[in-house]
């Protein structure tokens, strides 16, 4: 008799078999109608293997749906790269240590117009498409916004159709897989790649070698040459990224790093040496093991720094290698020319070493001179700047570099004799502000190099990212180069694509904006938007619009009870702050907030309990494996949260949920379903923030600070939709001076929270350390360096005001229609369209003063 498992196997088959024969396996790589996509999926579920033939379950037919539609992706890329290479436009290359993509499946069938047709071609397979998608895993390529910027950007860059690229590294395990223990966050490896990703092309033939270490050698000319030490090999991975409704599909190109057969010691292996046999096998692998590893120690610096420069290095020998590739009728191109066809613009700080790097190459490899390099280095590179914050600023050690770059640091310290001979001939008032303006600081304890101040040197353009932030740039953080470039710096604040978060993660309300609008332009075209205001008090909207949101949060109730077995109402006020953790945006405020409120609740009646407002707290990110601080933050909300959610006095009235391992799959789910807010950083810390723009683009209220790019949302939006609070970035000076003379004088309530933490209530974890750091008078990380007490009692208020607005229920709705009715500026077409204007003129930007007389050889 045959087996339970041989009766379920032949089931299966049998199953499979009968679905096959009525959808033949052909290949239809550009197929439009249902019919013949779902011949094209079945094509790969059979000719492309990766699983047992026996199954068709949703993972399987994932893989094979994601090859069908990369069919199609891969015909639009090879057309979109002939196009450029015939009519050789200049090309923008935009490096990055992150790019926080998501899935792609739904991105993908979005932007191509195609999914419908492909959701009716599953269903022909015995599949839905929403269940298809959540087998995807996101690519763990990024942590936060930083790399989710990227990606939005490069989103933006195809659907204008400019011919762009990302450079990126291929990290092997992300950051990491948050987990909870008795401790609070455990981090495991990130297991994306575990399979394979169906996205990406491995480039077989496009491979670079990157060295590390070695020597500097002198030839009787004076050309240098750098020589020796260890050599890996870069070898290319694209993903493509389609535009919304265009032919055009741009890649991301990410480097894995290799050693090849040659650097395998057989004789070793044999002699049972196996570990020494494949030391830079192992040494390479570790290049792209994971995103950020720890650097507390000399190796993890050392690492760090490998890949920072391994993504440099390769991008640039690629980029060179393409604009040689290419001739003009006259034969090779002029190396003048580079800045008109290659404009690489720098992620933050973390792609500086592009600089040295292409003066490397062109110098030694290419034979230019340094005068003729340096012209062409600081009209191809441009640098953003994401933060303020002096611990943020990349400063490497001299002498890592000297170990890791010999070659490099010769070209830095030329850049910075250069540099100071420039001020003390040309801007001689400067000269006393040059220890803080140099590239090399010579601490004799810790000799450094500014990696900022080296961009801001180099570069023909710096750019902000939210009028803020620009204005503290200019007004303080580098000030001094201002009066030396006054049109160097610029402001692009930052935007995010309507496609991914609206149009695709909320199609409900999308729809609502396309019926009132009667248009569906607005998803290319967001200033539309502001059409809405027109009927924000109209009825039936104000209905529809409560329908959808209501829609949204059931859906994301249904996805907090699946990931953390808690049950929330979705008749609460549904209150989320999703971002990295860290002590400047202000999580702690957030809990301390959390924790007053269910003391107040438990100190009221019952009956006063019915007059407040239901409120659920969601609060989610990854606190950096070894920043302890923010791992405390984490621990005490998943410890508030079991308190309170267990408490039948409150349980109708206040839940707190951690949400896990927040990534842009999980955002999607929780953006949408947020009526509130919070983005409430210590003011003149945030840069820009990018998922502010988000959630209000969804139709969510903010209760924030007047940092970032809030200040511009609050006035697009309108003052009396934003409920602000808390210093301004002009007081904080004076708030913190005040602070360590003593001054200070806190709120009874932020004490009551304080002490209600320490009284034991939230378990037996020893909190004193984190809320030590909100006392005291003086010093970074203690002192309560970012005026959490300060305004403890203004976000209290401003929170008492968010309860009573929600009450009215037709005003919070019209509030928020008006919110995504306001969204229109930030969007990243605009942005992107910022860069693209200012690129075409920016090299005129960057008159580097007079130099040849200098006469300085490197």
């Amino acid at each position: 008799m045959a087996t339970t498992a041989e009766a379920n196997t032949k089931s299966v088959l049998s199953a499979k078999s009968n679905i096959f024969a009525k959808i033949a396996a052909v290949a239809n790589p550009v197929a439009e109608e249902p019919d013949k996509i779902a011949s094209n999926i079945s094509y790969h579920a059979q000719y492309s293997p990766h699983f047992s033939p026996f199954k068709f379950e949703p993972e399987q037919a994932f893989y094979a749906t994601a090859e069908s539609v990369r069919d199609r992706l891969i015909q639009q890329w090879n057309e979109t790269y002939l196009h450029y290479h015939k009519s050789d436009p200049k090309q923008t290359y935009y490096l990055s240590m992150e790019y926080l993509q998501g899935r792609a499946l739904t991105n993908a069938v979005g932007n191509l117009d195609i999914q419908d047709a492909y959701a009716d071609a599953l269903n022909k397979l015995g599949h839905e498409l929403e269940e298809i998608v959540e087998q995807e895993k996101d690519a763990a390529l990024g942590n936060g916004g930083l790399g989710r910027l990227a990606s939005c950007f490069l989103d933006s860059m195809a659907t204008l159709n400019l011919p762009a690229w990302g450079y990126g590294l291929r990290y092997r395990y992300g950051l990491f897989k948050q987990r909870f223990g008795k401790e609070g966050q455990e981090e495991i490896a990130e297991d994306w790649l575990e399979k394979f990703s169906p996205w990406e092309v491995v480039r077989h033939d496009i491979v670079f070698p990157v060295r590390f270490s070695g020597h500097v050698e002198v030839h009787p000319t004076g050309s240098r040459k750098w020589v020796g030490g260890e050599v890996v090999q870069a070898l290319a991975y694209d993903v493509p990224i389609p535009g919304y409704k265009t032919k055009n599909t741009i890649s991301l190109r990410i480097w894995e790093a290799k050693a090849g057969a040659e650097d395998f010691n057989l004789f070793q292996f044999n002699d049972g040496r196996y570990e020494s046999a494949a030391q830079l096998h192992s040494r390479a692998q570790q290049i792209c093991a994971v995103l950020y590893p720890g650097d507390a120690t000399e190796s993890g610096k050392l690492l760090r720094l490998k890949q920072q420069f391994f993504l440099c290095s390769a991008s640039l020998q690629d980029i060179i290698f393409r604009f040689k590739e290419r001739k003009d009728g006259k034969g090779l191109r002029q190396w003048s020319e580079f800045p008109t066809k290659v404009a690489v613009q720098l992620n933050d700080t973390h792609p500086t070493l592009a600089i040295p790097e292409l003066m490397r190459l062109l110098m030694d490899d290419e034979g230019l001179g340094w005068d003729e390099a340096w012209d062409v280095t600081t009209r191809t590179i441009s640098y953003t700047n994401h933060t303020v914050l002096p611990e943020a600023l990349e400063k490497w050690s001299q002498t890592v570099l000297w170990k890791l770059l010999p070659r490099h640091m010769e070209i830095i310290e030329e850049i910075d004799k250069r540099f100071i001979a420039m001020i003390h001939t040309t801007q001689p008032e400067l000269a006393s502000k040059l220890s803080s303006m140099c590239i090399l600081d010579d601490n004799p304890q810790k000799p450094v190099v500014r990696m900022a101040n080296l961009c801001v040197v180099s570069s023909h353009t710096v750019n902000g990212v939210a009028q803020l932030h620009s204005d503290i740039l200019k007004s303080e953080l580098f000030a001094d180069y201002v009066s030396i470039w006054p049109n160097k710096f610029q402001n692009k604040t930052n935007g995010i694509t309507p496609r991914r978060w609206l149009r695709f993660c909320s199609p409900d309300l999308s729809h609502i904006i396309t019926k009132w609008l009667k248009t569906d332009q607005w998803v290319t075209n967001l200033d539309l938007l502001t059409d809405l205001r027109q009927f924000a008090d109209n009825a039936d909207l104000q209905a529809e619009w409560d329908s959808a949101k209501m829609a949204n949060k059931q859906r994301l109730a249904q996805y907090i009870l699946q990931v953390t077995g808690i049950s929330i109402d979705p008749n609460s006020l549904f209150d989320i702050q999703v971002k990295r953790i860290h002590e400047y945006k202000r999580q702690l405020l957030n809990i301390l907030g959390v924790v007053y409120r269910y003391k107040y609740l438990k100190s009221i009646s019952p009956e006063e309990r019915k007059n407040t407002t239901p409120r659920t707290i969601m609060i989610g990110g990854k606190a950096f494996a070894t920043y302890t601080n923010a791992k405390r933050i984490v621990k005490l909300v998943n410890d508030v949260g079991a308190v309170v959610n267990k408490d039948p006095d409150v349980k109708c009235y206040l839940k707190v949920v951690f949400v896990p391992n927040y990534n842009v799959s999980v955002a999607e789910k929780l953006i949408p379903g947020s009526e509130l807010s919070q983005h409430i950083s210590t003011a003149g810390m945030e840069a820009s923030g990018t998922s502010n723009m988000k959630f209000v683009l969804n139709g969510c209220l903010i209760i924030g600070t007047l940092d970032g790019a809030n200040i511009e949302i609050r006035e697009e939006i309108g003052e009396d939709n934003f409920f602000v609070f808390g210093a301004t970035a002009d007081e904080v000076p004076r708030l913190c001076k005040e602070r360590e003379n003593g001054l200070f004088k806190p709120d009874p309530r932020f004490e009551e929270a304080k002490q209600f933490i320490r009284s034991g209530v939230f378990g037996s974890y020893d909190y004193n350390p984190l809320l030590e750091s909100l006392e005291g008078n003086s010093g970074y990380g203690c002192g309560d360096y970012f005026l959490v007490g300060h305004d403890f009692p203004g976000y209290m208020d401003a929170q008492a005001r968010v309860d009573e607005v929600y009450k009215d229920r037709k005003r919070w709705i019209k509030m928020s229609i008006l919110s995504t009715a306001g969204s229109g500026k930030f969007s990243s077409d605009r942005t992107i369209s910022q860069y693209g204007k200012f690129g075409k003129r920016s090299a005129a930007y960057h008159k580097l003063p007079p130099q040849s007389h200098l006469r300085l050889s490197c």
